[in-house]
């Protein structure tokens, strides 16, 4: 810890050491970077050896890597809802992707408490630049009306990139947004057509680079939510791996976005030394949930370091992040912390590294202790719950070394128990040998979960579209239907 950091370290009674600043120009710049689809072992520090990533090795070893941090949940939009609110999924407000909501995600409602809504409070100015998922717009044409999801709307100063995650599998789309602006692309060939010149992750990278440029006078919140590894597999070049003896192209290209987006970050790290302010500013790595495991990629890569399962599993597979953190004179150089932790920290966090208190509720823990290298004055979760409603509405819970799965709430929360301390790849059930362990994470279960207002308890949805949008007060807005292929 750097001694102006250590100036201003305080004692508050509910969340230990609050870090306090005299000036705002002192208050640490927080870069936070979501990879999409992203394993836990797709990375180099934590054993990959076929795709290089050689910038998030380098930052993994000058910082701190996490192996027991956990996304918000195993999938896309609700992982992100967890992030932004500070809420687990039992609380959170979108708990699955869209059930059929016009132009993207379901929205968030209009006074909700976000990392950016703390920030701004905070002093900070605020960026997201690239996938969003949490709404946007009624009716995706130029200068629409925005819905209260809006990253606008929602805390964020600076909107570029995807509202609607459906776009965002596709690297060549037609437009993406600035604030409420329509940017038309030059992608005249479609997602796989010819002519395609602007390559989405690129634009993302050059719109970050220009925003902490412009702003590096200021106290900075940017949320970096890159869409690389979700498919579509495209990339504008394979570099290193174009001639790589492997059985599939789309091997070459998973890489090649790996080792681009890694590429990027070493990018903007370098950036930030030549603007005089990498030593005030911390950064975050993570994933937002667990491998996508397409097309044979997981076996042909092991993205997942051996852990069971992927994507939409609440397997470690599924849920367990890649997680870094790089803070030059602050965060120490060269450590792994096995605190178990989860995305619904980041807002208490934050607010502890700003000092400016939550409005609402969360049910995070601030990591800052465990950041700066004081794991005794680290709070411990009891545990964490997930829960998810996509196919069978499953859920899952981490009590210490304890891992809980109920595959399926509606056959009576039937659980499986592994011990993750000597089991760590989930491959052995010991429910019918620790009853009393079983009973106490159906109780966390029970206890985690609220009622959504969106979904039944047989995950069915409670609304369609349009009962949706009156729900968020907004006008229905039909998708067009899809044109039939001619024979």
């Amino acid at each position: 810890m750097n001694n102006k950091l250590a100036k201003h370290l305080a004692m508050g009674s509910v969340l230990g050491a609050l870090v306090t600043f005299g000036m705002a120009s002192e208050k640490p710049n927080v870069i936070y970077i979501l990879a999409d689809d992203l394993g836990y072992g797709e990375v180099g520090y934590n054993g990959q050896k076929m795709i290089q990533t050689p910038e998030l090795d380098a930052m993994a070893a000058a910082g701190m890597k996490f192996t027991a941090h956990y996304c918000g949940n195993a999938v896309c939009a609700p992982t992100r809802c967890s992030l932004m609110t500070g809420l687990h999924p039992g609380h959170a407000y979108i708990r699955a992707n869209s059930p059929g909501y016009p132009n993207g995600q379901t929205p968030l409602p209009e006074g909700m408490e976000t990392v950016a809504t703390l920030a701004k409070r905070a002093g900070y100015t605020t960026a997201i630049i690239g996938k969003w998922g949490l709404g946007g717009v009624l009716e995706d044409v130029p200068n629409p009306v925005l819905n209260s999801g809006h990253p606008n709307k929602q805390g964020f100063d600076h909107f570029f990139g995807y509202l609607d995650q459906r776009k965002a599998h596709n690297y060549y789309p037609d437009h993406l947004w600035r604030n409420s602006e329509f940017v038309k692309l030059d992608n005249p060939g479609g997602a796989w057509g010819k002519g395609n010149k602007d390559y989405s992750h690129d634009l993302m990278t050059e719109e970050a680079v220009n925003w902490i440029t412009t702003n590096k006078d200021k106290p900075m919140f940017l949320y970096l939510a890159y869409c690389i590894p979700h498919t579509h597999w495209q990339v504008p070049e394979l570099g290193q791996y174009e001639d790589k003896d492997w059985p599939e192209e789309k091997f070459k290209i998973q890489a090649a976005m790996v080792s681009r987006m890694d590429r990027d970050i070493g990018r903007i790290k370098r950036l930030l030394e030549e603007l005089g302010i990498a030593e005030n500013t911390l950064i975050m790595f993570n994933s937002d949930n667990g491998a996508h495991g397409q097309g044979g990629t997981r076996e042909f890569f092991d993205t997942t370091a051996g852990l069971k399962g992927k994507k939409r599993q609440m397997t470690e597979g599924g849920v367990r992040s890649p997680m870094l953190a790089y803070w030059p004179g602050n965060v120490p150089a060269g450590t792994s912390s096995d605190h178990i932790s989860a995305f619904w920290d980041i807002l208490p966090t934050l607010a502890e590294l700003t000092g400016e208190k939550i409005s609402g509720r969360t049910d995070g823990i601030s990591m800052l202790p465990e950041l700066l290298g004081k794991p005794e004055k680290q709070q411990k979760h009891n545990y964490l719950y997930w829960e998810l409603y996509e196919g069978r509405p499953n859920c899952g819970v981490r009590m210490g070394k304890w891992k809980g799965i109920a595959l399926d709430r509606r056959k009576g929360m039937n659980i499986e128990l592994y011990d993750l301390e000597a089991d760590e790849t989930e491959q052995v059930n010991v429910a019918h040998e620790h009853p009393e362990v079983v009973e106490r994470i159906r109780e966390a279960m029970l206890e985690a979960h609220e009622p959504s207002p969106f979904w039944d308890k047989d995950n069915r949805p409670l609304y369609n579209a349009k009962a949706a949008c009156a729900l968020n007060d907004v006008n229905y807005v039909p998708r067009k239907p899809k044109a039939k292929k001619k024979k």
